[in-house]
């Protein structure tokens, strides 16, 4: 039986099972299975196989936004209204057939966007392209999950399917579970908070399916069956996403009122270029960058060239790696000047974390 067949059938029985604690380890048993299944179909083949001309895109900018959806929902007319790229666009299925990248400068930020050719159902499972086209998903700092207002629901649900099929975790963060394989002495399980969802008998039975006999697990929270095989997969990518809700223009205020309620949601028209703006603030709010200006001694701050960092992790280390590889061997301390200090300007070490809109002036060692 081939590894398609078998995922299909090991879905259509959990589909048939009753979920309650007494089906909870039969469940967590295929559901280890399936994700195996799935590992296996996935993985890179080593004799040929096609590479899909055009989707090897190398990374530019800052961060990088790919656009995921179905055929004809306007990721064309998207990408070619926001950067100025022409990615070819028509009123049938299936225009594009490879990564058509372009990039847009916002708030001093250069940020790539990938318009990947439209999905269909099954592509986590080999269908189609969507092999390729997941796979370049996997390496991007937010998704655009670009839907056809009229028909949102249906595709929605299909497209988080075939993400999730293929280790892509939308809007979550990862589990909080710490797991340490050992040589010996069984199964020692702990948590530090409530367990509904797990228990000792569940937890060894999805090991076994891994052939882990031995293992240290503490659960920091309730986690499920699920979250225990992403962290055994150990391949899962948490990306946040946005869903595109486009061609608004032909839809009545009160649907687009609704619209407006769906969580990590925002309703455009790509051909109007209609909630442009509401866009890109909220993909700025989703790639969580900052800005930190740069302050020569004696002058005034560069505000025309900030370098861009990461929200709430990068430091001024990271901001001196990110000028110059040396700038460190020489670092003194720096003056901080904006959110991230009680006063300004304040010195500061390498280790203090910047925010957005910070200055800096970096003081060498004499």
């Amino acid at each position: 039986m081939s590894a398609e067949a078998r995922i299909k059938e090991i879905e259509e029985e959990m589909a048939r099972t009753q979920k309650n604690k007494a089906t909870a380890k039969h469940l967590g048993l295929l559901k280890a299975r399936l994700a195996k299944l799935r590992a296996e179909l996935l993985a890179p083949k080593t004799t040929g196989g096609e590479k899909g001309e055009g989707f090897d895109v190398a990374k530019t900018g800052h961060a990088r936004i790919g656009f995921v959806g179905f055929p004809s929902v306007g990721k064309s007319t998207l990408l070619s209204n926001l950067a100025g790229v022409y990615s070819e666009v028509a009123a049938y299925e299936f225009t594009t057939l490879t990564t058509v990248p372009g990039v847009i400068q916002y708030k001093g930020a250069k940020i790539q966007l990938l318009d990947l050719p439209g999905i269909i159902e099954g592509a986590n499972d080999g269908k189609g392209r969507g092999r390729q086209v997941i796979a370049v998903a996997k390496t991007c700092n937010l998704i655009f999950i670009c839907l056809d207002v009229l028909k949102p629901l249906y595709h929605k649900q299909i497209i988080e399917k075939e993400l999730e099929g293929f280790g892509i975790r939308i809007n979550k963060e990862p589990p909080q579970i710490q797991f340490r394989k050992k040589d010996k002495g069984g199964i020692n399980m702990t948590s530090t908070n409530p367990l509904t969802h797990l228990d000792l008998d569940t937890v060894r039975t999805i090991l076994t399916e891994y052939r882990i006999n031995s293992a240290d697990i503490n659960f920091k929270e309730d986690s499920t069956a699920d979250d225990l095989i992403d962290v055994i997969e150990g391949n899962r990518a948490f990306i946040p996403a946005i869903y595109v809700m486009n061609k608004i223009d032909q839809i009545s205020i009160e649907e687009l009122d609704i619209i407006y309620r769906v969580p990590h949601c925002v309703p455009i028209s790509a051909h109007h270029k209609w909630n442009f703006d509401d866009l890109l603030e909220k993909m700025w709010e989703y790639l969580a960058l900052v800005r930190v200006y740069t302050k020569p001694k004696g002058q005034l701050p560069d505000y025309d060239e900030p370098v861009v960092l990461r929200h709430g992790t990068s430091t001024v280390e990271d901001f001196c790696n990110k000028i110059h590889k040396n700038m460190i061997k020489d670092f003194k301390h720096a003056l901080v000047w904006g959110s991230s200090v009680k006063h300004s300007p304040q010195t500061v070490g390498k280790e203090h974390v910047l925010q957005d809109e910070d200055v800096v002036q970096i003081i060498k060692k004499v």
